[in-house]
């Protein structure tokens, strides 16, 4: 497990290192801003460099077994990307969330909430799209256990990586999927993860995706999902989103959230 860790982070700095001296000079502000929310699958391309991105909204979840109900509000699910280079971004996030239990019609008092782990991390651009190849990207993460509240506070370390692959299926519509692995929840189990998204224009402001996603570990039983929604770009800096889901296998009843990102270009 903390072999697996180190060697990860190792590789990461390589990558990271590496690709400073492939700076790409090209700007990417003249087109709309791309996003990694509302959808589960992370975009395939950084925000450019200098450019400060704003990604932001709320959520509610619920699932309940018998006469047990739980409810999961997510007010902040902030993520901030910086352009550290034209191919490199710094991310940062970190959600506020509130769980409440209820029994039988009664909620009960033990209400959970606080900060959840930092997000702290870099993607890196590897491929542009070119005919059949794929626009590629690398993603990797950390969550330190510090930077939890007390009721999200883990005992271990978690840890994520993916690739980030997209193709243009025509001036309206394009495909993106995910694909990584993390550990996480206190386990030293390895779980693979997975995303496949369509999203299609409908005009120039307003969009629509679909996609399933879930993870697969190594000695549990698979978990998957699905969620659909829309997005409004007010400005080429500016979007809002919001989206519906639950899962195909046990484990969420009702997924519904709203949001916004916001670009400020580099001066």
């Amino acid at each position: 497990m903390k072999s697996t860790k180190i060697l990860f982070a190792s590789l990461l700095i390589f990558i990271s290192l590496k690709s400073i001296a492939q700076e790409n000079s090209n700007s990417k502000l003249d087109n709309p801003l791309v996003t990694d929310r509302p959808d589960a699958t992370e975009a395939s391309s950084t925000v450019g460099k200098g450019v400060l991105q704003f990604e932001t909204g709320g959520l509610y979840e619920s699932f309940q077994t018998n006469n047990i109900k739980n409810e999961s509000y997510t007010y902040n699910t902030m993520l901030i990307r910086y352009g550290l280079l034209d191919n490199l971004e710094l991310r940062l996030g970190w959600d506020f969330v509130e769980g409440v239990t209820t029994v039988n019609g009664n909620k009960l008092d033990n209400v959970t909430s606080g900060l959840s782990p930092l997000l702290l991390g870099l993607k890196l651009d590897i491929a542009e799209e070119n005919g059949a190849m794929p626009e590629i990207a690398l993603i990797g993460h950390v969550f330190p256990v510090f930077s939890a509240g007390q009721d999200y506070r883990p005992e271990t370390t978690g840890i994520d990586f993916r690739l980030s692959l997209s193709h243009t299926l025509n001036e309206k519509s394009s495909l993106g999927y995910n694909i990584g692995a993390q550990w996480s929840d206190d386990s030293s189990e390895a779980a693979a993860i997975y995303t496949l998204a369509y999203g299609y224009s409908i005009s120039d402001k307003w969009g629509m995706y679909a996609e399933v996603y879930g993870d697969l570990p190594e000695d549990s039983s698979a978990n998957h999902f699905w969620d659909a929604g829309f997005t409004y770009l007010a400005s080429n800096d500016l979007q809002f989103d919001a989206y519906l889901g639950t899962s195909i296998t046990d484990g969420q009843d009702l997924l519904v959230g709203m949001g916004l990102s916001y670009r400020i270009p580099k001066k």
